[in-house]
């Protein structure tokens, strides 16, 4: 396979692969959340839950105590991701082929700063994570796996636009690769918060308000 038929195929059908995976574990998961249920609680309740669950997920946003450098650099990761993810012109373009959806983008100098600061901020977590005795504990495979393939697309994308790594036909397949990676692995990895956040916030919010 020559390095265009490559590219070709990451782009067409292996992003198309990719993405029914990711849409069709998307809802499976959710479901299966949503199916499991709970046994009926038969003790009165003390208050009610949505405003509760609607509470926590705020609560939930603002950093604890000595948490501050950590969750700080998760927000920027986010936010950056999604900027170069839904602003760079490129991907709007290709939004546009597959949903006919089209929108303004930002300059490629701003996305090129944005990339490398979500970068940064994705390795201090990943760093931090490691050498931090009490994460490193509780971290297992799936904890670096998911840092790894989040981390892969900013990288690849970050080298191809600059012509850097390998020859830019190879690296723009390399990069369209590691999307198709990062979509596939996304419904049956911790990723799969992207989808159930702010859901189990909520959940968690109303169970305790409920009981006061």
């Amino acid at each position: 396979m020559s390095d265009m038929e490559l590219l070709l195929w990451a782009r067409g059908t292996g992003l198309q692969i990719a993405g029914v995976i990711f849409i069709v574990g998307m809802i499976l998961r959710i479901l299966e959340i949503l199916l499991l249920g709970r046994k009926r609680d038969l003790s009165e309740p003390r208050a009610g839950g949505m405003l509760a669950g609607l509470r926590t997920i705020i609560t939930r946003a603002i950093p604890a105590k000595g948490m501050w450098l950590q969750i700080t650099a998760g927000y920027i990761f986010h936010i950056g991701f999604f900027v170069v993810l839904l602003f760079f012109v490129p991907h709007i373009l290709l939004f546009k082929d597959a949903f006919g959806w089209q929108w303004s983008g930002i300059s490629n100098s701003l996305i090129d700063a944005v990339t490398v600061v979500s970068i940064a901020a994705l390795i201090f977590a990943l760093v931090a994570r490691f050498t931090d005795p009490v994460r490193r504990f509780l971290s297992n495979f799936g904890d670096y796996l998911a840092l790894i393939v989040t981390l892969l697309p900013l990288i690849t994308g970050y080298l191809a636009f600059h012509r850097q790594g390998l020859p830019y036909t190879q690296m723009l397949a390399v990069h369209i690769l590691s999307v198709d990676l990062l979509l596939v692995i996304m419904p049956f990895s911790k990723l799969t918060h992207g989808a159930t956040l702010f859901l189990a916030r909520w959940y968690s919010g109303a169970i305790a308000g409920r009981k006061g």
